[in-house]
């Protein structure tokens, strides 16, 4: 049996404010109903949401769980609600769209920019993360969209199944590249693998993976181990610890080509092919679109494929 609605509404709020005069007063309730209305949670529950410590409202796990399943829910209603009287055949409400950092912050404004133009009733929410983040806010219904990163030779999607629906858009060039000077001074044209997993690297995500997709591609082996002088949340830093010299570093080539043409930087080649990131389309498999999905799933496929954004994501190497 479902807990009592009015009831998970009172709790999303006490949980919000860890409070609960304040939550009576965004609610227009008193504080003693609010009280009784969380106890009475409790009781159909069979579980404490909060302790009070120094006159405040811990929540306990299971109010952190419960919180998890609450949010989404009443945050797409609140959102949704405002849209419920636009007709059913033009595009309409609250569309939330998940995108790696640079990417998203390069292009996805622009995107939303041009679809509203069109349809001016339709609101974006924008989650800027990394794929796995991403993906498993798609999972759990907190994105609509996410444009997430696929690498073309990492097969399934590691740890979530048969679950997604994946439409490639764009193709990246992912190169391994370092400073002029880093390059003289530790490189000097050896290219092998016993040369290059001797040097400093440089990321910008908390653990190597991307350095290990990087090995395996072009060597077909991985280094046991990886000496990370400096990590990074963003890859514009790590463009510029690699300017500075202090290693090697993965980076998107469409961010780094006037870089390389004016030989700044230098990109590490092999005999192999670079190494491809797609950028997709991702959303659940069996979730039945709505029709502002359905519309900017068909404008986002044919948006990208825009000459000039074309032209941006050639490598720098194929010339």
């Amino acid at each position: 049996m479902l807990p009592d609605l009015n009831r998970l509404k009172v709790f999303y709020h006490v949980h919000r404010m860890r409070s609960v005069v304040a939550a009576a007063h965004q609610l227009h309730l008193t504080q003693p109903a609010v009280s009784q209305q969380l106890q009475k949670l409790e009781a159909e529950l069979k579980v404490q949401l909060f302790t009070r410590l120094h006159k405040k409202l811990v929540p306990t796990a299971s109010a952190e769980r419960l919180f998890q399943i609450v949010e989404p829910f009443i945050n797409r209603l609140q959102n949704e609600v405002p849209y419920l009287r636009q007709p059913y055949e033009r595009p309409a409400g609250l569309l939330r769209i998940g995108a790696p950092r640079e990417f998203g912050k390069e292009y996805l404004p622009r995107f939303c920019r041009t679809f509203r133009r069109r349809y001016p009733e339709v609101s974006f929410q924008l989650k800027f993360k990394e794929a796995m983040p991403l993906l498993t806010m798609i999972r759990d219904g907190e994105l609509d969209y996410a444009l997430a990163d696929v690498y073309y030779n990492q097969g399934e999607i590691f740890g979530f199944g048969n679950i997604f629906s994946i439409d490639p858009l764009l193709t990246e060039r992912m190169l391994l590249v370092c400073s002029r000077d880093y390059y003289s001074e530790h490189i000097a044209g050896d290219h092998t693998l016993r040369n290059l997993r001797n040097q400093d690297f440089i990321t910008d995500e908390d653990d190597p993976s991307i350095l290990t997709l990087w090995f395996k591609h072009h060597f077909d082996k991985i280094p046991e181990s990886f000496n990370i002088v400096m990590t990074l949340d963003s890859h514009e830093a790590l463009l510029s610890g690699v300017k500075l010299g202090m290693g090697l570093g993965i980076a998107t080539g469409h961010l780094i080509w006037e870089e390389i043409k004016r030989g700044d930087v230098v990109a590490i080649t092999t005999a192999r092919d670079t190494m491809i990131n797609m950028i997709s389309l991702v959303q659940l498999q069996d979730k039945v679109p709505t029709l502002t999905e359905k519309v900017f799933r068909d404008f986002m496929l044919k948006e990208v494929q825009n000459d000039d954004i074309q032209e941006r994501f050639r490598s720098p190497v194929d010339d």
